[in-house]
């Protein structure tokens, strides 16, 4: 498959989506803002209308109708033939959907009642929670924290097109905010052509950086694009894995070759399917390459090793329109010193010091300091220090 460079790669679907209200919109939607009829999101969706509205999710224009929500469950694509494995979707209990009315203009708050946006209500329809369990997420098991979330929703999905009612910088991360119509523009002007997406909810340990720095040596820039919208709650807090990127950033990566940019959306623990979901994002973010290493966005036992990386042989390479980079399990050999995989290093298993953010919270709950094996000295010293000073 050829490869564009950034500022001519297609979004996907073509054409990057722009639902931020321009000053007249914004105008017209206060002005009536009293009068709408509201429903309030949870920080899921409230994520999932921003990532909307900026583009993130292009070719997506609303909260999914049953045609799109039904074909991404079974068939990974929206009705019009795009890949697509995530719905996206606005459930509320089936007394909010009684209130509302097909054609109506609702407002979209937060908790505290706050207007973020608007969706013209197109549709109302009842999700198969099970089958969307089963087919997205491999298991109808609610102790699967993906599951749990999808049975505790409403029962009614809520669908239309969405219009943010204007860009706030993010209250924790706002230099780091750079939404894809920027990336791609930082893309273009570093003369990057072919650039490298990675995904990640934990802070940042040895064996992410090994594959990092592989993935480097092949294109000409690395987007370090960490997730910071709603995790699991013993996953490491985004503050604090920031703080870790920074780290690195400032003494580990030549600082020319690398952009660390906020991703805003939600976690999904979806394993394989989360895997194309991230990689199409980065796409709209303008890379090229995307990386897919072991277990990607998984959790527990559910899914296998290296499915994340099988999913992709599904489709064909122009209807994903980005190149998955698959990497195997990397650690540290204690007989060359290094960070290696089973194709480079000439230890055995006893040898072998395997690495996850799992481990790496589980020490850290354990009031224990990562290893250098695990994590650079740096890193290791400020996920010790901040992680006891919360727990005490």
């Amino acid at each position: 498959m050829s490869v564009q460079s950034p500022e001519t790669i297609a979004p996907h679907g073509g054409t990057l989506v722009n639902r931020i209200a321009s000053s007249e919109q914004r105008a017209e939607i206060l002005a009536r803002a009293d009068s709408l009829p509201r429903v309030t999101l949870d920080a899921r969706a409230q994520s999932d209308l921003e990532m909307i509205a900026i583009g993130g999710f292009s070719p997506i224009t609303g909260f999914m109708g049953q045609a799109d929500y039904l074909s991404v469950v079974t068939d990974m694509h929206l009705s019009d033939g795009n890949v697509w494995s995530i719905p996206v979707v606005l459930p509320v209990t089936e007394a909010i959907a009684d209130s509302l009315s097909i054609g109506q203009t609702i407002g979209l708050q937060d908790a505290t009642g706050r207007l973020l946006g608007t969706m013209e209500l197109s549709e109302k329809f009842t999700p198969d929670k099970e089958k969307e369990a089963f087919y997205v997420y491999r298991t109808k098991e609610e102790k699967h924290p993906g599951v749990k979330v999808i049975y505790e929703q409403g029962n009614v999905n809520l669908a239309g097109p969405v219009t943010l009612l204007q860009r706030d910088p993010h209250p924790l991360f706002p230099s780091y905010q750079v939404d894809p119509a920027a990336s791609r523009a930082a893309f273009t002007e570093k003369g990057w052509e072919t650039v490298v997406g990675f995904q990640t909810r934990n802070p940042i340990h040895r064996a992410h950086e090994y594959i990092q720095k592989c993935a480097l040596e092949i294109v000409d820039g690395l987007f370090l694009h960490p997730l910071v919208g709603a995790t699991k709650k013993d996953d490491i807090p985004a503050d604090v894995r920031m703080q870790c990127y920074e780290i690195m950033m400032q003494h580990y990566f030549p600082q020319d070759r690398v952009i660390l940019a906020i991703n805003p959306s939600a976690m999904r623990y979806a394993g394989p399917r989360e895997a194309i979901f991230h990689a199409l994002i980065r796409k709209n973010y303008g890379c090229t390459h995307f990386i897919v290493g072991r277990d990607h966005a998984g959790v527990g036992d559910y899914y296998g090793t290296y499915d994340a990386q099988h999913i992709f042989d599904e489709f064909q390479p122009d209807e994903l329109g980005i190149i998955p980079l698959k990497f195997e399990h990397a650690f540290f050999c204690k007989k060359t010193g290094t960070m290696a995989t089973s194709k480079t290093s000439p230890s055995g298993p006893e040898d072998r010091v395997h690495l996850s953010g799992t481990k790496v919270r589980a020490l850290l709950r354990d009031g224990k300091t990562p290893p250098p094996e695990f994590s650079r000295p740096e890193v290791a010293q400020l996920l010790a220090e901040v992680m006891s000073a919360r727990e005490a």
